[in-house]
């Protein structure tokens, strides 16, 4: 009989990204044998959507309820134990765990990035949960060496979505790929400059834009939809939102190219054999980028933009399918405390 393992992360929030890592996780736990429970922000959508038992994040008592009828506690993907994002937010996920822990629960820190920590009692509180769970896995280098420094192991582990099989890819759709969130370092230099170069290189293409967060990436996709048309009111365009993540992915993996910011969005093109232009808004993309010999923009808008799309243009799929296919998943670091 399988182990009941219930999963607590950035989920329900319709981020493509962390969905994505979901999806990766209820698949390779259900071919264990696992009974899967996710803790969600939106439980109806997400047991309608992973097929699984699913709880809201903030009903403590039902959260509780939970991790006492489970016998693991996932934590993670992403970056979960940070205070960055808020103080509460840190509080909210330790508490989880601290519970998962206090019922004598096992506990997975899974593929996390650990920090940033500005507050002193942040790090506190994160060394302690750290220090009692029984596997630590992280995604970054940074996070490795944090939690080495307070004399802990940790595993650096590949992201989860480099599991996912995906559809063979189509060649000569006809269609490009646009990926575009709102950020701090946005501006409408680049947009302007982005628009320019995909209207003359691709004029008689469809343009996809892509909304993988419909509240922080909608705006900007249509506002970049109405400067494409303002150049050409013949350009082909669609706003791709509020799909699931299978119909996310089918789509990318359809395309002739993608031109994408989020860190997701390179890594899923990259697996369909897609020819990628990223856009360095974080670190993680361009370490992807740097990685998968793919070329990057930055956000300043100053770049050569002719030597990018060629570079775009000139990318051989089958050695990016080669990238992609070479960095599996650990899942064996984690089977033998699911098993």
């Amino acid at each position: 009989m399988g182990k009941n393992v219930a999963v607590s992360g950035y989920y329900g929030f319709d981020n493509f990204g962390d969905e994505a890592i979901l999806t990766c996780i209820v698949d390779h736990l259900r071919s264990r044998g696992s009974n899967v429970a996710v803790i969600s922000n939106n439980p109806k959508k997400t047991a309608s959507m992973m097929q699984v038992f699913s709880v809201k994040n903030f009903n403590l008592l039902a959260v509780f309820a939970l991790l006492a009828n489970s016998d693991v506690l996932i934590s993670g993907g992403g970056s979960l134990l940070q205070d960055v994002t808020s103080f509460k937010s840190l509080l909210y996920y330790s508490l989880v765990i601290k519970m998962a822990q206090l019922l004598g629960k096992k506990v997975i820190i899974f593929a996390q990035g650990i920090g940033p920590l500005q507050k002193e009692r942040s790090e506190k509180i994160v060394r302690g949960l750290l220090e009692k769970a029984d596997l630590i896995t992280v995604r970054d280098e940074k996070s490795l060496e944090r939690v080495k420094n307070w004399g802990l192991k940790a595993t650096l582990v590949n992201d989860p979505v480099f599991s996912l099989d995906l559809p063979k890819h189509e060649a000569d759709s006809g269609i490009v790929g646009v990926q575009l969130r709102d950020c701090k370092t946005m501006n409408d230099i680049l947009l302007n400059r982005l628009a320019d170069k995909i209207v003359s290189e691709f004029p008689d293409k469809k343009i996809e834009l892509y909304a993988f967060q419909k509240s922080v990436d909608l705006k900007i996709c249509k506002m970049f939809e109405k400067m494409l048309k303002l150049r050409n009111p013949e350009i082909q365009t669609e706003i791709l939102h509020s799909l699931s993540q299978i119909d996310f992915i089918i789509k990318i993996s359809k395309l002739d190219y993608m031109i994408a910011m989020r860190f997701h969005a390179v890594l899923v093109a990259l697996k369909a054999g897609v020819r990628t232009l990223a856009i360095n808004y974080d670190t993680k993309v361009m370490k992807l980028a740097y990685e998968a010999l793919v070329p990057i923009l930055t956000m300043n808008g100053d770049d050569d933009y002719d030597e990018a799309f060629t570079k775009m243009r000139n990318l051989d799929t089958k050695r990016l399918l080669a990238y992609a296919n070479n960095k599996p998943f650990e899942w064996n670091v984690f089977d033998p405390f699911i098993s």
